[in-house]
């Protein structure tokens, strides 16, 4: 099988249970190679059936993060991109769905010329095609490939025997695995809990692979002593044990690691010799804005459908991370519950009492979508600052039809497809489509944005290209009407057809946008638009202190910087 033999390859894998931090510890790693000069790639790797995650509940999933050139993929990308600043793609993400459905459509075009196709040897090879094909590109020097699941999963096995085989072609020398485990604090006994992580190990070598290196996550940090048991019961030297203990955020990891020495024991396995020493002083930086931001704090309030489960808006909350350390303040989330807005008294004030921002999240079906249309009518009324993101921009749009322009019946054809007044409507080139999956507006389109409006004062430039995911678009039937009222269409396609930008010029700071920013926000550049729409909130805030006469930190709700690592 051709390689370029300067590539290195890292498989991450996972034991015990699963969100141990694989994709973490993956991007983790990543940053700490690219800040000793390497050239380095992640891609994931998933054991389910689907072709992609596109078509998956946010609650089975969490949410579909989406590349530059419009692959729907696992939400760990957004991890490496917001580590590595590095753009992932359609070779990033690989399901077991995809891996089959290769094979079968080689089968059906009589590529394997009569034989009888099997997991070994068609299968194998076919995702060991897709583990190279990154590093045959040559501008890498390192690939990291996380594998979904958990060691014991039936439906891992082949992603592991392709790993095995791989590791016998290439050599330990360009090729090693990292095993990420729990090593569990039983508070009763007041003692840390090697045996999950020995059966891990016991289980990774049935398959005929022994770990070059355990990473074992731990509530408390391991001791030398918990680290040569480690080692001695999993065949590994005290050394290649490296503890992670839980961060307060998990843009901590990395320094976490860094001080565990994990990509020194890396380059050493690797043979790699030609590095220099890490370059994270704005890491550091970042960090400590994060955990000690010097005015004060806002409250930002998410109305969504998914809020019992937060890893549905994971880039949303990431980008709050990053924009409330830019503004110097802490960001916390309140998550409102659309439909909670659609029932018989329930009071808007109150749910949004205190609340210094207002951001009405991405999401597909009419389930809570008047009750979002209720809570941006509050924010509109009370000058609140506000962001409708994609389904947030549609539902602006109608209630702004509704209770500025008198247009009583406006509605979205998704929600109601014989509504009178469809001000948004589905896109022309989708009313033919069947298939759902991978059908949508995806990947990056550039956008021209008016000058003189936020749109434009917050990016401070004409031409963006932002990254999309729907269906449907405003009615451009309705344009002239909106105008009228007072609403600005601050950002379009380049001919003009498409919306892409909403806001209002007498109002605080509303914005609504049909693209996602919430994907391209970094910690090494921060979304223009959320560090706008965070400053906004930030000068709310200081506005209603001082109108309270009672200066002093608001009360804490959710604080979106202190996710475990």
């Amino acid at each position: 099988m051709a390689r370029p033999k300067n590539v290195k390859h890292i498989f991450v894998t996972g034991g015990v249970v699963s969100s141990l931090g694989k994709g973490i510890l993956s991007a983790s790693l990543g940053l700490l190679l690219k800040s000793r000069g390497l050239r380095v790639a992640i891609q994931k790797f998933d054991p389910y059936i689907n072709v992609d995650p596109g078509t998956m509940s946010p609650y089975q999933h969490g949410e579909v993060y989406v590349t530059d050139d419009g692959a729907e993929t696992d939400l760990d990308l957004g991890h490496y991109e917001r580590f590595l600043d590095e753009p992932t793609s359609q070779a990033s993400n690989l399901t077991m769905g995809r891996v089959y459905k290769s094979v079968i459509d080689k089968e059906r075009q009589g590529e394997y010329l009569g034989g009888t196709v099997q997991v070994v040897p068609h299968v194998i090879d076919e995702i060991k095609e897709r583990m190279n094909e990154q590093a045959r590109n040559g501008s890498l020097d390192v690939l990291i490939t996380e594998i979904g699941g958990t060691i014991g999963d039936i439906e891992s096995l082949p992603f592991l025997e392709a790993m095995r085989q791989m590791k016998l072609e290439l050599g330990p020398r360009n090729l090693l695995n990292i095993h990420l485990t729990l090593v569990p604090y039983i508070k009763a006994a007041c003692e840390l809990k090697t045996k999950p992580t020995q059966h891990s190990v016991k289980m990774l070598l049935e398959t005929g692979i022994q770990p070059d290196i355990l990473v074992c996550r731990s509530e408390k940090p391991l001791s030398r002593e918990i680290k040569n048991k480690v080692g001695h019961f999993c065949n590994l030297h005290e050394s290649d044990v490296i503890g992670l203990n839980d961060c307060d955020t998990i843009y901590g990891v990395p320094l976490m690691l860094l001080a565990e020495q994990l990509d020194k024991r890396v380059l050493k396995k690797l043979n790699v010799k030609k590095y220099k020493e890490p370059e994270l002083a704005y890491w550091r930086d970042f960090i400590n804005k994060v955990k000690h931001p010097t005015d004060g704090e806002v409250t930002i309030a998410i109305c969504g459908k998914y809020t019992e489960y937060p890893d549905a808006y994971k880039s949303i909350l990431e980008a709050f991370v990053h924009a409330g350390a830019v503004n110097n303040v802490r960001v916390n989330v309140r998550l409102v519950r659309a439909e909670d807005a659609e029932e018989n008294g329930h009071d808007v004030d109150d749910a949004l009492k205190g609340v210094h921002g207002v951001l009405v999240a991405p999401g597909f079906g009419d389930r809570g979508i008047e009750g979002k249309i209720r809570f941006i009518q509050y924010a509109r009324e009370n000058n609140i600052p506000f962001l409708g993101i994609c389904l947030g921009m549609q539902c602006a749009s109608i209630e702004f039809a509704r209770n500025v322009c008198d247009l009583t019946e406006a509605n979205s054809t998704e929600f109601n497809r014989r509504c009178r007044q469809p001000v948004i409507d589905l896109m022309e080139h989708q009313k033919k489509v069947k298939e759902k999956g991978g059908t949508m507006r995806l990947g990056s389109y550039p956008c021209i944005l008016k000058e003189g409006s936020k749109a434009y004062q917050a990016y401070g430039k004409f031409l963006i290209n932002e990254r999309h995911r729907h269906r449907y678009e405003f009615n451009n039937d309705f344009r002239a009407a909106f105008e009228e009222h007072g609403m600005v269409f601050s950002g379009t396609s380049p001919n003009g057809e498409l919306v892409e930008i909403i806001e209002l010029m007498n109002h605080r700071w509303f914005v609504g946008v049909q693209f996602h920013p919430e994907y391209k926000s970094r910690v090494h550049s921060v979304h223009a638009l959320f560090k706008g729409f965070v400053g906004a909130a930030r000068e709310f805030a200081l506005g209603a202190r001082q109108l309270s006469f009672e200066p002093g930190p608001l009360p804490l709700e959710q604080p979106v910087n202190e996710d475990a690592g």
